[in-house]
C-alpha cells in the first residue's frame, strides 16, 4: 500500500508534490521520492525515510518543472532504500513511473526485459514498468500526440496484479499517462491544471471537481484537456463529481466512520497481502525468510502468540499448520505465556502477531521465547515497529493503517498472511501438495470474494435493527468456524458494549444451552461441509428453545428454519474465516450505530496496547 501523486499545470510541481506526499504518508512512510520535468530532461529526487526528508535533498528547491509525479512507499519487493524507492526510471531515464500495487508476473517481465538487454538496479516489481514502455515506445513507428499514451497501454496489458501508475517522458512535455486496475486512483480537475491522487484528501484543498477511474481506464492529461480510453483505447465519455467534504470526511472518503470504509478497504488489503508471493504454476514466496525443508522437519512445536483480534487470527492459523504440515501447533495469549514458563528450545518456532508491532505484552513474550533459544518470526502491519526490531525474522500484512480500534482489515490480511505461510512450509516440506494447490487457486480468488460478501451489507443492517436492544447475544461455530464466533463476539462486545459469548456448537449441552432462552439471539457460522450437519442439528436446539438465529454459511440448509440467513461464497474452509467474519463485522457496526455509539472509539480501549 503506497501513495501517488500527480501534477501537470503551469506551476511549479515540487511543492505541489511534496504537499500530497505528506497528506498521504499514512499510505506507506518507508521512503518517498519525486520526478519532475525539467528543461534538460527528467529530474528524479527521492531517499529513504520520511517525506520530510526530501526538504534535505540538494537542489530539490531549486526544480522548476511544472509537470510531475511522486510517491511514498510501502515497501513490498525489496527492502525500503534509496534504490528501491519510487519513482523509477527506464535504462535510458527518459521515461519515469510511480505505482502503487503488486506486479505478480515481474519476474517472467524482469526475464523477458534483460533478455533484451535491459538493466535492473532495483528489487522492486516497478521497475519492468518503465522499462517495459520504452521497449514499446521504441517499437511504435508513428509520432504523435497518442504515442506516449500507447506505449503505457501495451506495458499494462503484459501486467498481471494491481497497479495504479504515472508516467511522465522527457520525449511528451505535454502530457502524462495515468491508469488503474485494483489499486486507487482519482484525478482533480482545475483551471488550466490538474492532479492526481490516490486518495481524494490529498488534493481536495486545490480542486472539488474529480474523475474517478475505473479498472484499466486510461487518463491522457494534457494542462487544459484530460481525455478517457479504454483498454482497446476507445475514447470513455466521464463526468466530473463534486465532492463537498469536510478535512474529516475526506479522511474517511466519504464513509460515515473509519471502521466502515476498512471494512470495506478489505478486498484491497487482502489483495495487497498476498501481493505476488503467489502465483499460479510457482511457489510461494517469501525472499525474507530462509526455513530449510531440514530446519522445519526438526521443528517440534509451533507456538502463535497474539493478544485480542490477532490471537484469533493465530487459532485459524494453527489449523491450517497443523493438517497442511503436520506441526503441533499451540495458539497462546501473550500475557498468559510469559508468566507460565511456557516449554521452549532451539528446536520451537514461535511466531508473533501484531497489529501494530508495538503490543507490550506480546513483544515481552518474543523477548522471553529467544532468551529460550526459540527461533522467532514476527508478524505486523508496520514496517520497522517494535517486534520486527526484536524478531529473527519478520513479515507483513499490508493492510495500511486501522484507525478505527476495533481490528477488521487487519485481522483478515493476518489470517491470509498465515494461510501463505503455512503454504510455504508445507511446500518447503514439500507436503500435502493437492491440498496446498487447491488453497492457492482460492486465496487469489479471495479479494473478489470479499467484494461479493460486502454486497450482504443491507440484509446484515437490517438485521442489526432488529437486535440492537439486546443484553445478551451467542455464537456458535465448530471447527475453523468457531474461531470466527469468537473474533465476532469479541467486536459486538467492543462496539456495541452487549454481552456476547462464543462457544464451540458441540459444548451446547455442556451447559451454555442453560443460558438460551424465548427471544434470545443466537448467531452460527456454518463454512465446513463435514460439520455442517452436525451444527445445524445443535442449532435446532436453540431454536427449540425460543432462539432467534442468524446463520452465515456458504453451504446448502433450509433458510426457512432460521430468522435471516446470509449467504457468503464457497472457499476452502482453511480461508473461510475471512469471508465468514464480514458480515458479522458489520452487524456490529450496525448495531453500535443503532445505539447511537462512537464506533471508531470505543470506551475504555485503546488501539495498541504498549503496556502491560
Amino acid at each position: 500500500m503506497c501513495g501517488i501523486v500527480g501534477y501537470i499545470g503551469t506551476r511549479k510541481a515540487s511543492p505541489i508534490l511534496i504537499n500530497g506526499l505528506l497528506r498521504l504518508e499514512y499510505r506507506g512512510y518507508d521512503s518517498a521520492g519525486i520526478a519532475t520535468l525539467e528543461d534538460e530532461g527528467l529530474t528524479v529526487m527521492k531517499d529513504k525515510g520520511r517525506v520530510k526528508n526530501l526538504y534535505n535533498i540538494p537542489g530539490i528547491d531549486d526544480l522548476k518543472g511544472t509537470i510531475g509525479i511522486a510517491h511514498t512507499r510501502w515497501a513490498t519487493h525489496g527492502k525500503p532504500s534509496k534504490e528501491n524507492s519510487h519513482p523509477h526510471v527506464d535504462n535510458s531515464k527518459s521515461f519515469s513511473v510511480v505505482h502503487n500495487g503488486i506486479i505478480e508476473n515481474y519476474n517472467e517481465l524482469r526475464k523477458f526485459l534483460t533478455d533484451k538487454g535491459y538493466k535492473f538496479y532495483s528489487q522492486t516489481d516497478t521497475e519492468v514498468i518503465p522499462n517495459l514502455i520504452h521497449y514499446y515506445y521504441n517499437k511504435d513507428t508513428k509520432n504523435d500526440d497518442m504515442k506516449l499514451l500507447r506505449a503505457v497501454n501495451k506495458a499494462c496489458k503484459d501486467l498481471k496484479g494491481s497497479f495504479a501508475v504515472e508516467v511522465i517522458s522527457k520525449y511528451d512535455k505535454e502530457h502524462m499517462v495515468v491508469v488503474r486496475k485494483d489499486s486507487p486512483l482519482v484525478i482533480g480537475k482545475g483551471d488550466g491544471e490538474n492532479y492526481i491522487s490516490s486518495d481524494i484528501p490529498a488534493i481536495l484543498s486545490f480542486t472539488k471537481d474529480f474523475y474517478l477511474l475505473n479498472d484499466l481506464e486510461f487518463a491522457l492529461l494534457s494542462r487544459d484537456d484530460i481525455k478517457f480510453y479504454d483498454i482497446d483505447l476507445n475514447p470513455v465519455e466521464k463526468r466530473v463529481q463534486v465532492i463537498e467534504w469536510d478535512a474529516a470526511s475526506a479522511e474517511k472518503e466519504g464513509y460515515e466512520d473509519y471502521m466502515l470504509k476498512e471494512i470495506h478497504e478489505q478486498p484491497t488489503a487482502i489483495r495487497e497481502t498476498i501481493g505476488a508471493k503467489l502465483n499460479e504454476g510457482s511457489k510461494c514466496d517469501f525472499d525474507e525468510l530462509k526455513f530449510t525443508k531440514e530446519y522445519l522437519q526438526g521443528v517440534n512445536k509451533i507456538y502463535l502468540v497474539a493478544c485480542g483480534t490477532a490471537m484469533h487470527a493465530g487459532l485459524a492459523g494453527k489449523v491450517m499448520l497443523e493438517k497442511l504440515c503436520k506441526i503441533p501447533t499451540e495458539v497462546d495469549i501473550a500475557s498468559e505465556f510469559r508468566y507460565r514458563d511456557p516449554i521452549i528450545d532451539d528446536k520451537t518456532l514461535c511466531i508473533f502477531i501484531s497489529q501494530s508491532g508495538e503490543t507490550a505484552d506480546t513483544i515481552a513474550a518474543l523477548k522471553l521465547s529467544r532468551e529460550k533459544k526459540a527461533r522467532t518470526l514476527a508478524i505486523t502491519n508496520v514496517i520497522g515497529s517494535s517486534i520486527t526490531r526484536e524478531a529473527d525474522y519478520s513479515i507483513y500484512t499490508h493492510a495500511g493503517p486501522e484507525i478505527a480500534v476495533a481490528s477488521t482489515k487487519a485481522y483478515t490480511s493476518q489470517v491470509v498472511l498465515l494461510a501463505l505461510l503455512t503454504i510455504y512450509f508445507a511446500e518447503t516440506l514439500g507436503v500435502s501438495k493437492k491440498e496446498v494447490e487447491d488453497l492457492k487457486k482460492e486465496i487469489i480468488e479471495l479479494p473478489k470474494k470479499v467484494e461479493e460478501v460486502l454486497k450482504t451489507d443491507e440484509q446484515v443492517r437490517e438485521f442489526g435493527h432488529r437486535i440492537y436492544q439486546e443484553k445478551d447475544v451467542f455464537f456458535l461455530g465448530r471447527g475453523i468456524d468457531e474461531t470466527v464466533a469468537r473474533e465476532s463476539a469479541l467486536k459486538l462486545k467492543e462496539i456495541s458494549y452487549i454481552h456476547a459469548d462464543s462457544y464451540p456448537a458441540g459444548e451446547l449441552k455442556h451447559g451454555p444451552i442453560a443460558l438460551i432462552e424465548n427471544g434470545i439471539t443466537v448467531i452460527s457460522i456454518m463454512t465446513d461441509p463435514k460439520l455442517v450437519e452436525k451444527t445445524v442439528s445443535n442449532i435446532q436446539e436453540v431454536i427449540t428453545r425460543g432462539a432467534k438465529t442468524l446463520v452465515v454459511t456458504n453451504q446448502k440448509v433450509d433458510d426457512k428454519m432460521f430468522d435471516t440467513v446470509v449467504h457468503i461464497p464457497e472457499t476452502s474452509p482453511f480461508v473461510s474465516p475471512i469471508l465468514s467474519v464480514i458480515p458479522l463485522q458489520l452487524l456490529s457496526y450496525y448495531i453500535s450505530k443503532e445505539k447511537g455509539l462512537d464506533v471508531d472509539k470505543p470506551r475504555n480501549l485503546a488501539k495498541s496496547v504498549t503496556v502491560e
